[in-house]
């Protein structure tokens, strides 16, 4: 579990410097602090938080400061914060940096679930054009030197994209980096990402860093993204899931690429997985301060952490209902540990994907790109409690 060389493939989000160009992409109830640990440990990047609501925040909900908490270890802070009213979005960004709870802010308008953007959150808000730079210009405004980036979708579906009028406003506000999931939310995570409007955008923007997202299982295919799009990093979300190795792969494609030298792709045996599964459930009990609760986070993690590997279904069933270590460790140690890596059958899409979905949009949302007074008092009600997608 050695962390692997870095590249000098660097990647600039304003004041930080990144020895290879890769963002952990937020996803609610996976990247708190014990994954980024986990994924840190096998290789560089930036590692983001999962989405917090910045309503929550400034209330100071015991959920969003528990998932606002950073290990030591992490020495780039990294929240991403999602919200609708720039006055509540921007005191929440003046609440991390007066306490010094972030390095990076970055700024969610990307979230396809239906209960943010029924509301007009998540990759609903970037149409209405005022409304999402107001946002933005407060968020950067608040941050001071700290930088804030933005990760956004497509649009809403193939008729109301978003992007390119986005990404310039966000240029323009002076953020210090834009990720672009080429999907929209009608697309969910169905599919086949769109990397040619990864392409569009990076061709559109001229003076901060366009980062891509979508369909990165691998290595090779953050290089050939890289290669088609030309953008100056990825962002991997579904492709880690129970891979958090993914990371030391993606090092050692960028060294290849840098040197020449030949790549040679991470195949974790049977032993391998177990250990990493082991570590994860260790570290969820040092965040959440709990043996009991870490079992049962981690019990989501176990499909894809064995996924395409022979390890039996009634393994596979109380691995998923285990309620303590002690229980974990007994049925790790009836699997082959000498079984070796399955190949294809491990590899390629993970995580939820679905079919494409008609999104759930606040009634005559699309009939206008500004915010009339009826939507303004909707949108108080999209400020959630809780964390999204």
């Amino acid at each position: 579990m050695n962390t692997v060389p870095a590249t000098d493939s660097r990647l600039k989000i304003g004041p930080i410097v990144l020895d290879v160009p890769v963002v952990l992409a937020p996803m609610a109830g996976i990247t708190n602090t014990a994954f980024r640990r986990l994924c840190r440990e096998f290789g560089a990047g930036l590692y983001v938080s999962e989405m917090i609501t910045s309503r929550a925040l400034i209330e100071r909900t015991p959920t969003s400061m528990r998932l606002i908490q950073h290990h030591e270890s992490e020495s780039t802070r990294s929240i991403q914060l999602y919200g609708v009213d720039p006055k509540t979005v921007s005191e929440a960004v003046t609440m991390l940096v007066a306490e010094d709870r972030a390095d990076h802010i970055d700024l969610n308008f990307g979230c396809p679930v239906a209960k943010v953007t029924r509301k007009g959150g998540g990759a609903a808000l970037p149409w209405k054009r005022t409304l999402f730079r107001e946002i933005v210009e407060g968020a950067v405004a608040a941050a001071g030197d700290i930088p804030v980036t933005v990760k956004m979708r497509k649009g809403i579906d193939d008729d109301h994209l978003t992007y390119l009028e986005a990404g310039r406003a966000a240029e323009g506000a002076g953020v210090a980096s834009i990720a672009l999931h080429a999907r929209t939310a009608a697309d969910y995570y169905s599919g086949t990402a769109d990397w040619d409007a990864i392409a569009t955008l990076k061709g559109a923007i001229a003076s901060v860093p366009v980062l891509g997202n979508g369909d990165i299982w691998s290595g090779p295919d953050a290089i050939r993204m890289m290669e088609q799009t030309g953008c100056d990093g990825v962002v991997v979300g579904r492709g880690c899931l129970g891979r958090p190795w993914l990371f030391g792969d993606l090092v050692s494609a960028f060294n290849a690429k840098a040197t020449g030298a030949e790549y040679e792709t991470a195949q974790p045996s049977v032993g391998s997985v177990a250990r990493a599964l082991r570590r994860h459930a260790e570290l969820l009990a040092e965040f959440l301060d709990s043996e009991a609760w870490a079992c049962r986070d981690i019990r989501k993690h176990i499909a894809w952490y064995f996924k395409g590997y022979s390890v039996g279904s009634d393994i596979r069933a109380s691995l998923a209902l285990v309620e303590s270590f002690q229980e974990m460790d007994d049925l790790l140690a009836r699997l082959d540990w000498d079984q070796p890596y399955p190949g294809e059958p491990a590899e390629g899409p993970r995580g939820r994907a679905g079919s494409p979905k008609r999104p759930a949009l606040p009634d005559r949302w699309l009939e206008s790109t500004e915010l009339g007074d009826a939507h303004r008092a909707e949108l108080s009600l999209a400020e959630l409690s809780t964390s999204g997608g």
